[in-house]
């Protein structure tokens, strides 16, 4: 029944995973205008990992140029919208027509008074590359800049994506105009010393407002707005954005006397750098965790290059603590438990079977990784968090069905009470469960912004995790049931005499050790693979 139930989870899971069901016909002439799907997220703010090429970079009216729009060392897209727009005016209507290099990946929209006039995608499958033709209208403007937005996934996407310019034949053209879709805002938060954890924050502020940039103070009590402060300690303010990418620069006096929310800047302090989006000024929450240095710095000392993450120490020793505790001590008691009772019969350890005392040992470790791990999230979040979504409530869950269980084992009846297929029952139940619920926080953890891991390759590595221990589960099921049999010497009296004796014939307790040794070997493997991406994040 617990490998049933485990099958079953791996089906919900595949069957729960999130799609991007709208839009995938690409039928998207609703979006034609501003580009944006309706997918109910923001835009992303990192740099697009696409690119649009053209094959020529001037044009008559009626000539035709080749539009690629390809990766370039990011993921597959799996939705697009290519426009063309005159660089007077990028908010108007697109500008000419396409003609299609593959109609079976790519679909032409009418967008506007022209058909023809915008190329989306036939489907949701992944792309690395998309062709389409442009041709110029006969009353064209004097130059063209071609746009798009690109679809990774539902949640993540891009608007808006400038291209190149194209000109009329002897026109001189123009630069790209900066697009108004695109806002950007940086922070730089300078929490003091020791733990690096947002929170009374002396902070500097870059936003782009139209076409300047905003440099400002502030100050931030918590996760919360900052707050504006006197700008008189602020002098020779210098920005500049190009491509999408701000730099500003500033001077600011080492020690504020009139302002105690100013740091003294000879201290030693953590350096945060967060960025996101800005209308109008108004800056909105971050969709990242900021970069935080690895280390307090001086910032009137020697000039350096910084390494960072955007993962704090503590979330990483709770992801860390959760995928041991489940992925890994859990998993290897429960099978001592299921399939290795009659093994190493007339041993002890410590008074006890030795499958007793190991399935104990590892379940307390169990116990104890996840209580620590959870002591670590609501400390660096400092209670609850409201924007996790199901995470924290599945973890509370684990912990309290992880803290259950060892109550419920030393109130147990003995062995040969009438009572104790109740326990039995209880056991068993409450830990399957935990075991599902547990695996479901794991997969929706590495996907929470305190500890974003690089996706698909992270959910990739966990999803062949489950298996590789549900199908080790499997096979040791299989063999418990008498589906197969791993000897052939013996008769079957021989057998029968030597499994009362041993409790179970020595090639069968063999064979169950070599597939716990592969087990944990690959159990390591996988595990190894997660903390070495979790300590890179």
């Amino acid at each position: 029944m617990p490998v049933i139930a485990e099958i079953i989870f791996v089906l919900i899971v595949a069957l729960s995973l999130k799609t991007a069901s709208s839009y995938s016909n690409g039928k998207v002439t609703n979006a034609c205008m501003k580009m944006v799907p309706d997918h109910g997220y923001h835009s992303s703010t990192e740099v697009p990992p696409y690119t649009i090429t053209v094959d020529k970079r001037t044009f008559s009216p009626g000539e035709q140029i080749r539009v690629n729009l390809s990766v370039t060392g990011g993921k597959p897209f799996k939705g697009f919208l290519i426009e063309a727009r005159d660089t007077g005016n990028l908010n108007g209507d697109a500008v000419g027509s396409f003609a299609l290099v593959d109609s079976t990946s790519s679909q032409l929209l009418k967008c506007g008074q022209t058909q023809g006039s915008a190329v989306s995608h036939t489907s949701d499958a992944k792309k690395t590359k998309m062709q389409v033709i442009w041709k110029a209208p006969k009353m064209s403007p004097l130059s063209v800049q071609f746009l798009a937005t690109v679809v990774q996934r539902y949640s993540v996407y891009w608007v808006k994506i400038p291209g190149p310019v194209v000109s009329q034949n002897g026109v001189t053209p123009d630069p790209p105009h900066p697009i108004s879709m695109i806002t950007t805002m940086s922070t730089v938060a300078i929490p003091p010393d020791p733990l690096p954890n947002m929170g009374n924050d002396d902070v500097y502020l870059c936003v782009r407002v139209g076409d300047r940039v905003d440099i400002s103070a502030a100050y931030l009590r918590g996760r919360t707005h900052p707050e504006q402060v006197s700008q008189s300690s602020l002098a020779d303010l210098v920005w500049s954005s190009a491509n999408g990418v701000i730099r500003c620069r500033f001077r600011r006096s080492v020690h504020v006397p009139e302002d105690q929310r100013r740091f003294n800047l000879n201290g030693s302090y953590y350096l945060f750098v967060a960025h996101g989006r800005a209308d109008d000024g108004k800056i909105h929450r971050h969709a990242l965790q900021p970069l935080i240095s690895n280390n307090p710095i001086v910032i009137t000392g020697t000039p350096e290059d910084l390494s960072g993450s955007r993962s704090s120490v503590i979330m990483k020793f709770h992801g860390v603590f959760m995928l041991i505790a489940w992925m890994t001590t859990a998993s290897t008691g429960v099978i001592f438990a299921r399939y290795f009772r009659h093994d190493w019969p007339g041993s002890a350890l410590f008074g006890q079977t030795i499958w007793f005392q190991v399935h104990r040992t590892l379940m307390v470790l169990t116990v104890l990784l996840t209580c620590l791990g959870s002591i670590f999230a609501f400390t660096y979040r400092g209670g609850w968090s409201r924007r996790a979504g199901a995470h924290p409530y599945l973890g509370c869950a684990v912990m309290a069905l992880a803290i259950l269980q060892p109550v419920m084992a030393v109130f147990r009846p003995p062995p040969d009470s009438a009572r104790r297929w109740m326990f039995n029952w209880m056991h068993l139940s409450a830990g399957t469960i935990v075991q599902i619920i547990a695996v479901v926080a794991i997969f929706l953890g590495i996907h929470q912004q305190a500890l974003l891991l690089p996706q698909p390759g992270s959910t990739s590595v966990l999803a062949v995790f489950v298996v590789w221990g549900v199908a080790v589960e499997l096979v040791l099921e299989f063999h418990a049931k008498g589906l197969f049999k791993i000897w052939k010497n013996k008769s079957a009296d021989q057998e029968a005499i030597l499994s009362s004796q041993s409790g179970t014939s020595s090639k069968e307790s063999r064979f169950k050790k070599i597939i716990l040794g592969i087990f944990l070997c690959g159990n390591i493997a996988f595990l190894t693979v997660l903390l070495h991406i979790i300590s890179n994040v």
